[in-house]
């Protein structure tokens, strides 16, 4: 009796997809039951690796929606298994040809197969049965607030590959940016959350073999529920799939300790199957015409630039990235995602954008999501595809037009003046640092679904903004003809390395007041590996394929790189003690924020000035109702020094027409003499010390931004 009640066949479920271990009877053989979406394919074989080396497959019986699902078994975690057509021959198994991948897998194997003739080895791909636990003890998402977040996106492998106070096998792991160097750094900078440029499993394009490189940034991706291997230590790779998640669960767990959220740079809108002519890897096998999308005549509608687009008019597709979404927030602890391309996930049936898309709602509604860090890169290649501002609520955009403006203001407008033309007025900077309200207000959001960015992964470095005005991508073997060519850089007088110091000062200059411009703005700021110190790329502003030294960030301790550094480390902390002096409302509520606008005459300014592209100095007070700080910035985009008269006006708004109590001003930051006063060319001859009273003039340094708190 008890041994047919062992053998008896257990039903299976469409759901969950993937493979997932069950008990089967009382035998303590592993059994999953399988389930895949692959509605053009009449019925599935699964195909798996045994223990004993040979190969072996079930067909699943059940058929649900579109979905096989059937119990599989004996098979043990850790195998490797893929899909295939019943009734097709298979291609064959290892290193003949590729069966199709799981979607769902846990973890993907890579296997190179010799062909014994002269070409490249054979390269196949295999999905891992995965069943994982980790003890995440006491650790708990450090849950940071928008306003006080500040991003800082790297590369896991390009952050800590020149580190040298991580250990040589630590460095370019999931491990080494867990090492107490990189932690102790991070927080000592003052960022609260790290963006990780891809870590889902990803594969290189055909056309960087030939030219020996590779997909560095990792937007090609093969596997959405699998940890990209190679950023794991040998160690963990030699342990197999379980050791590497193991290693990027203790990174987010020892990064959460130290109080620094954990953001995924996520690519749903392609895979890495590619054009529509390239062999199967998954999706394609399993059901091209239900997972890409298609025009009348079958061909891929491409909105990525990338050979194909996932169809998020269906929701079998959009079930995928949410469920691919769950995974890592809840198994991974993960704080939040930024989406690349993020239009294309919200275009409906007719290949439109909706901010009332399904899986826009799915995703903010979602219990698993709550909470999490919804970010946008809030555009794609297809048609009306700029969407800045559109999202909807709950979700946060990267505000190119914030990054375009600064960009203009200090470094093309400057370019202009010094050859004898005109810049612009501050009126675009000043909207910018205000919160774009023009831009996001419509969608109903605040300042904070503003992502301020000066520079990205993508694009040049902030240092290369300042000393290029060419992109240099030659290493990338496409001609120079890859990578953006309206940059808005401006070089100073000399393309690239110079020993002119001259030069060299106004470029530390430059950075310094788009770093400060950035860092007292209103809204949520993003910083770029390196570009706190002047990391550059040589030029290149399209290092997606550059595994070398030209993007891994170098770690330099020359004394350009020290100023540069203190000056961002001092403008983090001034943002972070102005913030912690506002009510937690700050600046979600307009009603409750304080922004003032001044001349260089401490008077209000008028609709003339605004317009005015010789207007090219302005004051900003920032505060709040029921704050207990309120900061002044004061912004002299002229190529002359400027004697800014401090602003009264606003004393007599809040403490009576006529008072004559002064308010007293207290310099903090200076770009003009790197953030340190006292320095040379800090530009304070008008009064003793760093004080001033308002209404008192303060000789304001030529191209600079200067922070008082007040």
């Amino acid at each position: 009796m008890t041994q047919s009640v062992q053998t008896l066949p257990r039903a299976s479920r469409e759901f969950p997809l993937g493979l997932h271990g069950i008990t089967r009877g009382r035998l303590q053989d592993y059994h999953a039951n399988a389930a895949v979406w692959a509605p053009a394919i009449p019925s599935m074989d699964v195909h798996w690796l045994r223990s004993d080396g040979t190969w072996t497959s079930e067909t699943l019986v059940g058929l649900d929606g579109g979905v096989h699902h059937g119990v599989v078994g004996p098979i043990e975690p850790g195998s490797l298994y893929a899909f295939w057509p019943t009734g097709q021959e298979p291609p064959g198994i290892i290193g003949e040809a590729q069966l199709l991948l799981d979607p769902y897998a846990r973890a993907v194997e890579t296997i190179d197969t010799e062909t014994g003739t002269d070409e490249s080895p054979v390269r196949s791909y295999y999905s891992v049965f995965l069943e994982h636990a980790f003890d995440w003890g006491d650790s708990e998402r450090p849950g940071t607030p928008w306003r006080d977040t500040v991003i800082y996106e790297a590369h896991v492998k390009g952050l800590t590959r020149l580190h040298p106070d991580v250990p040589e096998d630590l460095r370019g792991t999931y491990a080494g940016l867990a090492h107490p160097a990189m932690v102790t750094y991070l927080r000592d900078l003052g960022v609260t959350a790290v963006e990780l440029l891809p870590v889902h499993f990803h594969i290189d394009e055909p056309h960087l073999e030939p030219l020996g490189l590779s997909n560095y940034w990792g937007y090609n991706t093969l596997g959405f529920f699998a940890a990209h291997t190679d950023y794991a230590t040998a160690s963990a790779r030699a342990a197999g799939p379980a050791a590497v998640l193991d290693e990027f669960k203790s990174m987010v767990r020892t990064l959460h300790e130290a109080g620094l959220e954990v953001i995924l740079d996520v690519v749903y809108n392609h895979t890495a199957e590619g054009e529509q002519h390239r062999p199967a890897l998954c999706w394609r096998g399993l059901g091209d015409l239900d997972y890409y999308r298609h025009n009348g005549a079958g061909r891929y509608v491409d909105t990525t630039g990338c050979g194909n687009t996932l169809d998020f008019s269906q929701p079998r597709v959009v079930e995928f990235a949410l469920d691919s979404l769950r995974y890592w927030a809840e198994e991974c602890q993960i704080d939040g995602f930024r989406f690349d391309l993020a239009v294309t996930l919200a275009r409906d049936e007719h290949n439109a954008f909706t901010p009332r898309h399904p899986f826009l709602v799915a995703a903010g509604a979602s219990k698993a999501l709550r909470g999490t860090k919804l970010i946008t890169e809030p555009w794609d290649i297809g048609p009306d595809g700029w969407k800045t501002g559109r999202f909807p609520v709950g979700w946060a955009d990267w505000n190119d037009g914030f990054r375009d403006t600064l960009r203009d203001f200090w470094l093309r407008d400057v370019a202009a003046l010094a050859g004898g033309g005109r810049g612009a007025s501050p009126a675009r900077l000043a909207g910018c640092l205000a919160g774009s309200a023009d831009t996001f207000g419509a969608s109903g959001r605040s300042a904070l679904a503003s992502i301020n960015l000066i520079t990205a992964h993508d694009g040049f470095t902030l240092a290369d903004l300042t000393a290029y005005e060419r992109k240099h991508n030659e290493a990338n073997g496409e001609g120079n003809r890859d990578g953006h060519g309206d940059n808005r850089s401006y070089n100073h007088g000399a393309e690239g390395r110079t020993e002119d110091e001259g030069i060299l000062a106004a470029r530390e200059r430059s950075a310094r007041n788009l770093m400060a411009s950035l860092l007292i703005s209103l809204g949520v700021p993003m910083l770029t590996a390196g570009d706190e110190f002047g990391r550059s790329q040589g030029g290149n502003n399209n290092a997606y394929c550059q595994d070398t030294e030209v993007a891994w960030v170098h770690w330099p301790a020359d004394a350009a790189s020290r100023r540069m550094l203190e000056a961002t480390r001092t403008l983090l902390t001034i943002r972070k003690d102005f913030l912690a002096a506002q009510p937690p409302t700050f600046p979600s509520r307009g009603d409750q924020s304080t922004l003032l606008w001044f001349n260089a005459s401490g008077l209000p300014m008028t609709a003339h000035e605004w317009d005015d592209p010789h207007t090219r100095t302005v004051q900003l007070l920032l505060g709040s109702r029921g704050g207990t700080i309120n900061g002044l910035v004061v912004i002299n985009g002229a190529l002359e020094d400027v004697r800014v008269h401090l602003p009264s006006a606003w004393i007599q708004q809040e403490q009576g027409v006529g008072s004559d109590q002064p308010r007293w001003f207290s310099r903090t930051f200076d770009s003009a003499a790197a953030g340190v006063f006292g320095a040379p060319g800090a530009g304070t001859p008008d009064a003793a010390g760093d004080r001033l009273r308002s209404g008192e003039p303060d000789l304001v340094a030529a191209d600079s931004v200067r922070i008082y708190r007040c």
